[in-house]
């Protein structure tokens, strides 16, 4: 089964995802039996370039580390580019305005209406339209999935919508934000606020503006995916209770910690008289929560379901490679869906 993808967006993850689709064709079409052919590339930086026979991922790659993509091709609008490559998939890892959704909704948008599956690591569509580009994929028989949306690629929203079926979510409640765990744990250790952000910082996990993530709002869109996954209800960001961590101080992390608590940055929703309820907010858990052995740059999340009582899954929340298997796992599923 062939399916040609359009790939918006080439810094770390656009880049790892081809790099992924260059070592794996073979055991995509072995496995799986999925033949993903690359037909568009566009990147703000290095330009775009197109090939509907399929683009060589080798010499993309190399245009890529040469700031300039091979056989460069016109910007134009997304629509006449799902036309001229033949993308039947339209992936998208550009960064997010988790205020207005964009680069993310205007793509998304433009790809469902014009008979493209989307799939997208960005959580900015959600703030603003989850329920219309749900609505629109229905509408015209297509998918649209966004694994790496809350968990990187670790499968939070597979394992929900999928591996849970029949079950009733009751809450979900994580640590879904790794730059802020992997403070909170160094902080454990002796660390200043201060001193955490900035080793954070130092190691990638911290943008210079760390606000999204130490003032809560990451983990705060996130819960937005999640409202619309686990219950099926449309939540924005302002609904959302939220207090980061920037009010902490060492002492603190360290007298829980020594009276046998860990502080860890939770995220949480639930359903609450059918109103949903979502908070972020710094909390003392005890050595026996499924999340107080939860370090470093780690996410995970405890799903509270009416069958199964409590399933935990823990993994990588962050990371270029980690994030482009999310985009991979989606190309996949939907390869092999039909709707």
């Amino acid at each position: 089964m062939e399916h040609r993808v359009a790939l918006l967006g080439c810094g770390n993850v656009g880049k790892a995802l081809v790099g992924i689709l260059a070592r794996k064709r073979d055991h995509l079409k072995a496995r799986y039996g999925v033949d993903v052919k690359l037909t568009y590339v566009g990147d703000i930086r290095c330009g775009s370039t197109m090939n509907p026979r399929g683009l060589d991922e080798e010499k993309v790659l190399e245009g890529l580390a040469a700031g300039k993509l091979p056989d460069p091709f016109g910007t134009i609008p997304l629509e006449e580019v799902i036309r001229l490559s033949g993308a039947t998939i339209v992936a998208d890892a550009t960064p997010t305005n988790l205020a207005t959704g964009e680069p993310g909704l205007y793509h998304a948008r433009s790809a469902l209406s014009s008979g493209a599956h989307f799939v997208t690591t960005s959580k900015g569509p959600f703030a603003v339209a989850a329920a219309e580009l749900e609505e629109t994929a229905k509408k015209n028989g297509l998918s649209f999935r966004y694994e790496g949306a809350v968990m990187s690629g670790t499968p939070l929203i597979r394992l929900i919508r999928e591996d849970l079926a029949g079950c009733s979510i009751e809450s979900v409640e994580g640590i879904l934000n790794g730059t802020t765990n992997y403070m909170l744990s160094r902080m454990e250790e002796g660390l200043s606020y201060d001193e955490a952000l900035r080793e954070a910082q130092d190691l990638g996990y911290a943008e210079a503006d760390p606000t999204a993530d130490v003032e809560g709002f990451d983990p705060a869109v996130k819960l937005c995916v999640l409202s619309w996954v686990a219950f099926g209800v449309e939540l924005k960001v302002s609904q959302v209770d939220r207090t980061g961590i920037s009010g902490l101080t060492s002492k603190h992390v360290q007298r829980a910690k020594m009276e046998g608590r860990s502080v860890k940055l939770i995220a949480s929703i639930h359903m609450d008289g059918g109103e949903v309820k979502a908070k972020v907010s710094p909390v003392e858990v005890p050595r026996e929560h499924p999340l107080f052995g939860v370090r470093g740059a780690l996410n995970a999340a405890t799903i509270t379901t009416d069958h199964l009582g409590k399933v935990t899954i823990s993994g990588p929340g962050a990371g270029r490679d980690e994030t482009a298997q999310a985009l991979l796992s989606d190309i996949i599923s939907v390869a092999k869906t039909k709707i």
